[in-house]
């Protein structure tokens, strides 16, 4: 029986997840590429042949998404798979208009052949928008069962954007380990937070052996999901954080609503800095798409370590990368900071943006004057370095969830964000997390 010859649309994260647990061994089927979007420089790889299986003695060609029309005519594609996340409902019909017009079919695979099954408790934790607020939520649960007594283990959602073949099984547990896997800035920004508090992250490509591992080292394991994607996981709690300051997007992108109505405890966070009617819009929406799901209300407390070296000073705005890219936000918590601490002006660096930092504002110029820490690879890195160094001003606001300066050499005075997860009212994770803690 001829296969049926199949294309799967991605960026270094979904696609390959969804490949290894329905396509790898699956002899009805001949996936001939993966098209790559979002990531720089994640395109013109192959997915190695020691992933790929038997069925794929050569690996499989990864070609840049712009080629799929092209792709689907001249290789008799038959179906395509959507696999990427944090995308407007729009764009995904978009997509599928684009495949249809050429003739093949658009597929989007579920859960029920995508979630791992795990020995140990899984607590999800997801979003329906990168940068609701995800990251700071996950520490905070790591926190309440750590005090507990628990060995939490965190599996991260992928990102793998170097040698894949030495990429299978990524285990982090000292800041070396940052430096062997080769991590860019996105990475760092995900695994450095729990190594401080001396959690072990798994990460990688193969999320079956991931799982395998980390189930011989835990008591519970977390998954940290990112670019608001669903559970690579089954869980026996889903967690989902809402931002407030997009109302509405929860019901307007994808796999956002997905999360938002397979949760089983929904977080309205940001309430601090959000109207009082967008969080109501939130609210509304939670209750119209999965009423069961329980509501917790959080804050996101933002402090800076030296607010006397940037108030009445120039400065520059640092925010962490995929919040303002793909995340399509404007600011975040380093702009937060730097209205509250009475900065003179925050300094626009886009004229003075080389190279690939020059790209990432034309790409997405609703970052305005806020700087994305973009870094991915060692030539980004120097991008931004020269980037931020060639800004005019007084002292830089770093909004990332590392030390930037432990990375780059910042020729001025610099000052850090921080942000946490601060539950309000009467319904808290401590309540939600009690039959664990059990």
């Amino acid at each position: 029986m001829d296969r049926k010859k199949v294309i799967i649309m991605g960026a270094a994260g979904r696609d390959f997840h969804n490949f290894n647990t329905f396509f790898r061994d699956n002899s009805e089927y001949e996936v001939i590429g993966f098209t790559a979007t979002q990531i720089p420089n994640i395109e013109g790889r192959k997915y190695p042949k020691e992933l790929a299986g038997e069925l794929y003695p050569d690996g499989i060609p990864i070609f840049p998404e712009n080629e799929l029309t092209s792709l689907i005519k001249d290789k008799n594609v038959e179906f395509v798979v959507f696999s990427y996340s944090d995308v407007s409902h729009t764009y995904v019909m978009h997509k599928a208009s684009e495949v249809l017009a050429a003739g093949a079919h658009y597929l989007l695979l579920g859960s029920k052949d995508t979630m791992l099954k795990s020995e140990k408790p899984i607590i999800a934790i997801c979003a329906v928008r990168t940068g609701s607020g995800k990251s700071q939520t996950t520490r905070r649960v790591t926190d309440i069962l750590a005090a507990h007594g628990k060995k939490v283990v965190v599996i991260r959602h992928p990102m793998p954007y170097g040698d894949l073949k030495e990429q299978i099984v990524q285990r982090f547990s000292k800041y070396e380990d940052l430096e062997k896997h080769k991590c860019t800035i996105e990475e760092r920004e995900e695994y450095e937070p729990h190594i401080e508090k001396g959690i072990v992250v798994y990460a990688g490509v193969d999320y079956e052996k991931i799982l395998r591992e980390a189930e011989n080292e835990a008591d519970i394991i977390l998954w940290d999901g990112g670019n608001n994607d669903i559970p690579f996981y089954k869980p026996d709690l889903h967690i989902v954080v809402l931002d407030p300051l997009r109302a509405g997007h929860e019901l307007l992108y994808h796999p956002g609503e997905t999360n938002l109505r397979m949760c089983d405890v929904a977080i309205i966070n940001k309430i601090d800095s959000a109207k009082k009617a967008d969080v109501e819009k939130v609210r509304k929406n939670i209750k119209d798409v999965n009423p069961d799901a329980t509501i917790i209300e959080a804050n996101s407390p933002v402090s800076v370590d030296k607010p006397d070296l940037i108030k009445d000073k120039k400065v520059l705005v640092i925010e962490d990368g995929p919040t303002l890219t793909h995340g399509g936000m404007s600011y975040g918590a380093g702009f937060v900071a730097a209205e509250r601490a009475g900065v003179q002006a925050v300094v626009d660096p886009r004229p003075f943006a080389v190279r690939t930092i020059k790209e990432t504002f034309n790409k997405y110029p609703q970052t305005g004057k806020i700087l994305p820490a973009m870094g991915y690879g060692e030539e980004q890195i120097k991008d931004l370095e020269e980037t931020i160094n060639s800004s005019p001003v007084d002292a830089v606001i770093i909004a990332t969830p590392i030390d930037l300066s432990k990375l780059i050499k910042i020729n001025k005075p610099s000052v850090r964000v921080k942000y946490k997860l601060e539950e309000i009212g009467d319904i808290t994770l401590s309540n939600v997390l009690n039959p664990f803690l059990r």
